[in-house]
């Protein structure tokens, strides 16, 4: 039996898998990477979404085409990528067995990244089993990948980041998000994620659960029911719903099952998502020669993922002599800088958990956005980016401390100002003038950032809004703004719409309102939706 030997074999073609692979194709080693998938990139190709962060961690950039930009990067060193290729065990010398097609192969690796990622959770309730109960990855693939709504009526599960996202993804595929749902008290993703949804109407229900999906041979209604305390239902509080589709958001556990195979220790740690291998600081394994990276190893965003990565792929080069130690320290401290950052602020790791009742800068914390998506009119005005000013100025609603900062860096006439510090709240510079060219609302990883005239005129008010649906709306066109609740406010009217490639798939939508609702209209509605 022929075994063909590789310097560098890696498990998983997503963001930590390719990552890993061209750190160390960079230094030298003959690499491949091996993918059950018909696509490489992981979960990079369903996110359409802007990624958070800095320049230097992709910020504003959309996954897919970080993603393109990987395998082009892989490609570009000499990275052999193997798709429709399952690898079915791990063994004794690094010896992989892969299944591609209906043949067997045996290869070995000199040394091992295992970058399997993660898999959905998923939580029993009467009728779970029904067609149309799916996980929200399993949503995205279809209308990201494949061009395919899930459903036309849907609720979702889950208020986490993936719950978020993939609410809104599914408005933009246009399906009707009736309800978004979550046992817990209080709203688990980025508040920038939930407003967006919440202005387009979404109605949230923290402290509810699923009590039974209902239909015989497919999903037609759920009912949900508030929970105490304790996770137990309150009798009197059932709520149903006619819908078509149940999308389950509940959180991701590590696909670590190759690393038990290969002896690795292992632990059942729930902050890191379940069954992961015990490792050091850059993926190091217990057992010499295989490392781990990204999702496999501890459940964090994509971002993360890259740079652990790219640490076991340095790592990696100079356990094999590719690199000499003092080479892997330079690499690593820049990684481990940048791995830092992103590992800020109140929904860092060390803050799992915790109740955060103000921000870095002492600001309260909206309690109205962590238990219905929203900051309330009378609490927004604390927080620094929104301000007054004549003539247009840009309206930051970023009120959490996140790690993320494009606008500042979007903005060539230093209006936004965050600092130094990646996670500070954005502020808006009352002595720099607004040139209205809105690349900072188009930049805006969370969708926050609005651009206001309070007096455009004849008792008018003009916001420019990021605006990512279709149709898009015409100049002149008439309807609806809502409120950051999503309740409509007053007439609006389109005035401006701006598309550009510089934007990168976000509209400007400017519209007018009467003045009064400068400070309040956030989403535009036309006449035939509203």
């Amino acid at each position: 039996m022929k075994i063909e030997r590789f310097d560098l074999i890696v498990v998983g073609a997503g963001p930590s898998g390719l990552s890993a692979a061209i750190e160390a194709a960079k230094h030298g080693m003959k690499v491949v990477v091996f993918d059950e998938n018909a696509r490489p990139g992981g979960q990079l190709f369903k996110q359409i979404h802007k990624f958070f962060g800095s320049k230097e961690h992709k910020a504003k950039i959309r996954g897919f085409h970080i993603g393109e930009q990987l395998l082009k990067e892989a490609d570009d060193a000499g990275v052999k990528v193997e798709l429709n290729a399952t690898v079915a065990g791990l063994y004794q010398d690094r010896e992989v067995v892969v299944r591609m097609g209906d043949e067997v192969h045996h290869f070995k690796g000199d040394a091992i990244i295992i970058a399997t990622g993660a898999a959905e959770n998923m939580v029993l309730f009467d009728g779970w089993t029904l067609p149309g109960v799916m996980g929200a990855g399993a949503a995205q693939t279809l209308m990201n990948l494949y061009g395919v709504k899930p459903g036309e009526r849907i609720l979702m599960l889950g208020s986490g980041n993936v719950g978020l996202v993939v609410s809104y993804q599914l408005l933009q595929a246009g399906c009707q998000v009736v309800a978004l749902v979550d046992a817990a008290p209080k709203i688990g993703g980025y508040g920038v994620h939930a407003a967006k949804v919440a202005r387009t109407g979404v109605p949230f229900y923290l402290s509810h659960t699923i009590k039974k999906a209902e239909g015989t041979d497919h999903v037609t209604g759920v009912t949900i029911a508030e929970v105490d305390n304790h996770f137990q239902f309150i009798p009197g509080t059932d709520k149903h719903f006619d819908v078509d589709t149940i999308c389950v958001a509940v959180g991701l556990s590590p696909m670590s099952q190759l690393l038990k195979m290969a002896g690795c220790k292992m632990e059942d740690n729930p902050k890191r998502g379940g069954q992961v291998p015990i490792i050091g600081e850059y993926g190091e394994t217990s057992v010499p020669g295989i490392f781990s990276a990204g999702d496999v190893s501890g459940i964090e965003e994509a971002s993360s993922a890259m740079i652990e990565g790219r640490m076991s792929g340095a790592v990696a080069a100079e356990y094999l002599g590719y690199i000499t130690k003092e080479e892997k320290e330079e690499i690593l401290a820049k990684l481990k800088a940048s791995l830092g950052s992103l590992r800020e602020g109140m929904f860092a790791p060390k803050n799992r958990g915790k109740d955060i009742k103000e921000t870095e800068e002492g600001i309260p914390i909206s309690t109205n956005l962590l238990h219905k998506g929203y900051v309330l009119d009378s609490e927004i005005e604390r927080f620094p980016g929104v301000t007054h000013k004549k003539g247009v100025h840009p309206v930051i609603e970023c009120t959490q401390n996140i790690p993320c900062n494009p606008c500042q860096d979007a903005c060539t006439r230093h209006c936004i100002k965050i600092g130094s510090h990646i996670t500070a709240l954005p502020a808006v510079d009352e002595t720099a003038d607004c040139i209205n060219c809105g690349m900072c609302v188009a930049s805006c990883p969370g969708q926050a950032i609005f651009l206001v005239n309070e007096d455009a005129g004849d008792r008018k008010a003009e916001i420019t809004l990021p605006y990512e649906f279709l149709p898009l709306p015409e100049t002149g066109m008439k309807g609806t703004a809502l409120g950051r609740d999503g309740q409509p406010l007053c007439d609006a009217e389109v005035t401006r719409v701006r598309s550009s490639k510089a934007f990168d798939g976000t509209n400007l939508l400017t519209i007018s309102v009467p003045a009064e609702f400068a400070m309040k209209a956030r989403f535009f509605k036309a006449a035939a939706q509203a």
